[in-house]
């Protein structure tokens, strides 16, 4: 495969075809992408675009995600300072006017329950649209290869579901940005810059989750990533996140990700679960076999497979801190008998459980309950997957945590209802999609209780942690905060800023939510944490100028 190059301050960069500026630059070894206003230097670390802790400056633009931007030839890549020199950027385009599309059935989201809904929808006749934030298909389960032949089954299932959704008919725009919902449903968007306006008769939100870290001491450093960050790295890009990784946290993906990178040619020196072993639950873990025998074959498989490659899988271990060693971090676990154990590892992989990207349901007015187990909020459907705004369906994991086969379960039965609802379909009996889904969410339910996915406080050992990544905020500067009175979120943020900063709090706010409760005793709900706000995205003022145009244009 022919390489090409970019430049990184003074350092050439060489690439290959489809890979992000954040993978060429992990591959080459360069892990520090920006400057923190304290001088800290920060990474990747979701790998998907929510975290925006990766930011570089592009050909002297600021503020480039390089996990979301293609690497190209001859692009100048610059490590971004906290305050980039704004007078040397240059100036911006006026946008181009804004696109206006109205489709039957409007889709947020290309991973496994948006193209099963676009495919179900486009089946009954209705006009789909379905907008996907990535540029590669697939969304965070199936991850799909910028420029490689499928990896898996898994990847190859994938590959399969995004070719029968292009070949449904339904318009998919890809390196979509949604800033902000309103009534109607109406969505305003940004592709590569230009505005974007839909106006659907239902719409399907279909948004996935993203992962929980464990905020421990130096869980901000440069080469400490989500574990989905480091399965992005390696199944889209083929890069690995290092040669020396440990995985830590709980539930199946790392173990999967921890295996793939092995094989992958990474030295992973441990998996760390905080959970007991699973043959300590034998009824939970006979329930998970009898409603889905093949998953639970495929997951003794790859426990199997990392005994057999010498990788240790610790239970009852957690994460303490991580400190940077010269140009090694040094992870620091803390055993179930009390003992400590250092690792010297390139890159540390975290999973602690996960929230859904349900900024945009919320937005719209869907209610939600909090669900206690796994310390996240569930969007209020009924058995169609409509949500309490008429018209607005959710599924998948951005309604709650359920795994990728009952996201396309639900992707399904809500393509076909909302087609249904915009005048197409004859009412096709969904009695057996629904047997399946309840199948999946039994094996769901079963396969979560062997592992440790419930929330945990910070250690308030440690007052220098960082709680909210964008601003900077401390344990102690919250918990100050706390002190003075502010009985509700929102009083917090103003008190300190925490949820401030380009993320909207999308880290810091579920800590932030639970530490204002146990402070008031008030148990957790939808008010509980922040509201999101227009623009729930970072986005040009020229975009939303174009947009505002194109809604105003001849009132």
């Amino acid at each position: 495969m022919s390489m090409r190059h970019f430049s990184f301050g003074d350092s050439s960069i060489a690439f290959h075809d489809g890979q992000s500026i954040a993978a060429a630059l992990t591959g080459a070894g360069e892990r520090a992408f920006r400057q923190t206003g304290k001088g800290e230097t920060r990474g990747m670390f979701c790998g998907m675009g929510v975290c925006q802790d990766c930011l570089v400056t592009v050909n002297g633009v600021p503020n480039q995600r390089a996990c979301m931007t293609p690497a190209a030839e001859g692009l100048y890549v610059d490590r971004q300072v906290a305050l980039p020199v704004l007078e040397d950027t240059p100036p911006p385009e006026k946008a181009a006017p804004a696109r206006i599309v109205e489709p039957d059935v409007a889709i947020i989201g290309g991973g496994a329950a948006g193209l099963e809904a676009a495919i179900a929808a486009r089946a009954y006749g209705a006009s789909v649209v379905l907008l996907d934030e990535r540029k590669i298909a697939g969304g965070q389960f199936y991850k799909q290869s910028a420029s490689h032949a499928p990896l898996d089954g898994q990847q190859a299932e994938g590959q399969d579901l995004v070719n029968r959704a292009q070949a449904s008919g339904a318009e998919i725009i890809r390196s979509v940005e949604v800033w902000g919902a309103f009534d109607g449903p109406l969505f305003l968007a940004t592709v590569e810059g230009a505005a974007l306006v839909v106006r659907p008769r239902t719409a399907i939100i279909s948004t996935g989750a993203y992962e929980r870290p464990r905020m421990v001491p130096g869980w901000t450093l440069p080469g400490v990533m989500t574990t989905g960050a480091a399965q992005t790295l390696w199944r889209s890009y083929r890069t690995l996140p290092g040669k020396r990784i440990a995985v830590c946290g709980s539930g199946p993906l790392n173990t999967q990700v921890a295996l793939e990178l092995a094989e992958g040619g990474a030295e992973v020196v441990m998996v760390a679960d905080k959970a007991p072993p699973p043959w300590h639950a034998p009824v939970t873990s006979f329930k998970a076999l009898a409603s889905d025998p093949g998953l639970v074959f495929k997951g003794l498989t790859m426990m199997r497979n990392l005994q057999r490659r010498g990788i240790p899988m610790r239970y009852r271990t957690v994460l303490q801190k991580v400190e940077q060693v010269g140009d090694h971090l040094s992870a620091h676990f803390l055993t179930t008998g009390g003992d400590t154990v250092e690792m010297p590892v390139d890159a540390i992989c975290m999973n602690d459980g996960f929230e859904p990207q349900n900024e945009i349901l919320r937005l719209l007015g869907a209610q939600m309950r909090y669900d206690n187990t796994f310390g996240h909020l569930r969007c209020i459907r009924d058995e169609n997957m409509e949500t309490t705004v008429p018209n607005v369906f959710a599924a998948g994991d951005c309604a709650g945590l359920g795994g990728a086969p009952a996201a396309r379960l639900e992707g399904m039965i809500a393509g076909r209802v909302a087609a249904e609802k915009a005048g197409f379909g004859d009412g096709y009996d969904l009695f057996a999609a629904k047997r399946r889904l309840a199948r999946h969410r039994r094996f769901q339910t079963s396969l979560w209780k062997l592992h440790d996915i419930k929330p945990t406080f910070p250690e308030t050992t440690a007052p220098d942690l960082i709680i909210c990544r964008c601003e900077e905020i401390t344990l102690a500067e919250v918990m100050s905060g706390l002190d003075s009175g502010p009985g509700h979120i929102g009083s917090l943020k103003r008190a300190t800023r925490v949820g401030m900063g380009r993320c909207q709090g999308r880290y810091c706010g579920p800590v932030a939510a639970r530490l204002v409760a146990q402070v008031t005793g008030r148990p957790i709900e939808d008010l509980s944490l922040f509201a999101p706000r227009v623009p729930i995205k970072p986005v040009a003022i020229a975009s939303i100028l174009a947009a505002h145009e194109a809604l105003t244009d001849g009132d």
